[in-house]
């Protein structure tokens, strides 16, 4: 199987947060845990000509988890070699058995993908909902965006259905070569 990763259409997300609520309810995430994150960015300023507010202000929302880099720095970072890229498909999952919950990864990694769990003192992050993909599903960020934002599946197939863009205004260089696709908002670039 190729390596997969995620297409973000980020003029079409509305930041209605539902990919990141589905997420977090899904996988049971205390507060302060989050596999999918939805940031908002805003710019300009309004400013006033005599009594009249002149607005000059643009925003836009970005949903991201983890990108299943190809180079992910969260790897080599672990000491005890918990984190791992699947063979089979180039997720980058947590060994639960393994984790000692050191949080080099969260430092390591650009994209804050890494999740401490305080309950399991533990790390934890997204994996691609692999319990719903080995049933045929798609991830359950991609099945509860509203505006239809999110795809799943090989990048090589994404890349060549919506482009290479994989950096956006906002995000960290690509040097751990992320595996998402993006169509970015017309503010974004």
């Amino acid at each position: 199987m190729p390596q997969m990763g995620f297409y973000i259409n980020q003029s079409r997300c509305v930041g209605c947060k539902a990919c990141s609520v589905s997420c977090k309810d899904k996988n049971d995430l205390d507060t302060g845990m989050n596999f999918r994150r939805v940031y908002e960015f805003e710019n300009g300023s309004f400013t006033l000509d005599g009594s009249t507010i002149i607005q000059a202000v643009t925003g836009y929302y970005f949903s991201i988890s983890c990108n299943h880099c190809t180079s992910p720095a969260c790897l080599p970072s672990c000491p005890t070699q918990s984190i791992m890229k699947r063979e089979e498909d180039g997720i980058v999952i947590v060994d639960q058995e393994k984790c000692i919950g050191t949080r080099f990864c969260v430092r390591a990694c650009p994209y804050g993908a890494p999740q401490f769990n305080k309950k399991l003192l533990k790390m934890a992050k997204c994996d691609s909902c692999l319990d719903l993909r080995v049933k045929g599903e798609a991830p359950v960020c991609v099945t509860t965006c509203p505006q239809r934002a999110i795809e799943f599946g090989p990048i090589a197939e994404l890349q060549k259905k919506y482009g290479k863009i994989n950096v956006v205004k906002g995000m960290p260089n690509p040097v751990t070569e992320p595996n998402i696709v993006i169509t970015p908002h017309p503010n974004a670039i």
